[in-house]
């Protein structure tokens, strides 16, 4: 560790650092040199160390859910507090932290509730800026660029609430696993705890074996479920599954029946009591649908992408069943997160299965094509 990082910061300067830039819609991320300024009130500035990527990254630079540009992506990582603002008095230059996009306050009635992580005084930023509505990032002070949510990871340095923040001991967990709690699998491990509890003895199914439906693997193993159906086109997502916990795998290449007709012959052909819906491809929401319970089904809708409208059969879902949406698996910042450290830092859940390649920050443009690669589960960039 730099021993300049561990002393106390005082009048910050502008930082002159690279990130990776998307310029329009779609088009390929280009590294630059940007500007980054000093924390305000409330906020640390991050000296990136290691940085993971999402499928929500890919479809955000094709102006998913609204089209910002030009924008610093990235809402996955590790790093170490550069420099404080005024006010900010639970951290400290030299303090290990993971960035998130959602907040929590535990005083909004979201929060109060206990039933929802979508705090309204911290909530999810889709502006692209800061609460107070402007940027810490730009190009000679003259082009600003937009945040990805509260995030913009895929910079050697960034700017960040610190009510968007929490503290890693780099002594319990590796970094490089901390940066993967900061969406995927945690958002398919909380879905199984958080956003409907799985009960001991039930049924799964994962439609989507990336980072996303391995935790929500993971997460319904850890809740006892009995039977644990992975569904994905990749075969060798196979074996990544039962590291996980799956006890069947389904590759709907191989037949040319409906994904839910091969989960309800694999179930006695009742289906399942809970359908973790990982992919985002509008087709598979019927497919989660019909593949639940008749009655008592649970389908959770986890994956983006694939444009923002789905279309269902009105009549599934009339007959009992329900259809619900999950962001960050309901996970909250302060409630529940530590939690999941915790049981990282235990060795309950091994997340070095999910690291398959390790880029610098510079060839971040190749890693969309290594996501190609059967065989890419998640990438993590070294600064």
């Amino acid at each position: 560790m730099n021993p300049d990082l561990t002393m106390e910061s005082s009048n910050p300067k502008v930082i002159t650092c690279k990130a990776a830039v998307v310029w329009k819609e779609g088009e390929m991320m280009k590294i630059e040199e940007i500007q980054v300024d000093p924390p305000k009130s409330n906020e640390v500035r991050i000296k990136m160390l290691f940085a993971s990527l999402c499928h929500s990254d890919i479809i955000a630079s094709n102006g998913f859910p609204i089209p910002l540009f030009p924008r610093v992506l990235g809402h996955e990582g590790v790093g170490m507090i550069e420099s404080v603002g005024e006010n900010v008095t639970n951290l400290r230059k030299g303090d290990i932290v993971m960035p998130l996009y959602l907040g929590e306050c535990r005083e909004c009635p979201n929060c109060k509730s206990g039933k929802s992580n979508l705090c309204h005084k911290y909530p999810l930023t889709l502006s692209g800026l800061m609460l107070d509505g402007t940027t810490r990032m730009s190009i000679h002070g003259a082009q600003v660029l937009y945040h990805s949510f509260s995030c913009a990871t895929w910079s050697e340095y960034t700017v960040i609430n610190v009510n968007y923040v929490i503290k890693v001991d780099p002594q319990k967990i590796p970094l490089q696993h901390a940066s993967l709690l900061c969406c995927g699998f945690t958002a398919g491990y909380g879905a199984t705890w958080r956003e409907v509890h799985v009960e001991k003895g039930s049924t799964v199914a994962v439609l989507g074996l990336g980072a996303v439906g391995l935790g929500a693997i993971e997460g319904a193993r850890s809740q006892g479920a009995s039977k644990i159906i992975g569904v994905d086109i990749n075969e060798s997502k196979r074996g990544k599954g039962q590291v996980f916990g799956m006890t069947d795998f389904i590759n709907p290449k191989e037949s040319r029946t409906s994904v839910w007709e091969m989960i309800k012959d694999v179930t006695e052909g009742l289906g399942v009591d809970y359908v973790f819906e990982c992919t985002g491809i509008p087709s598979m929401l019927n497919e989660a649908i019909e593949a639940s319970k008749l009655g008592i089904g649970t389908i959770v809708v986890i994956g983006a992408g694939h444009g923002l409208t789905r279309e269902f059969n009105l009549v599934p879902l009339l007959c009992g069943r329900t259809l619900k949406g999950s962001i960050y698996g309901g996970i909250r910042l302060h409630s529940d997160l530590p939690t999941i450290l915790h049981r990282c830092a235990n060795k309950e859940i091994q997340l070095n299965e999910l690291i398959t390649h390790q880029i610098p920050l510079t060839e971040i443009n190749q890693s969309f094509e290594l996501l190609k690669d059967h065989h890419c589960v998640k990438i993590i960039i070294k600064f």
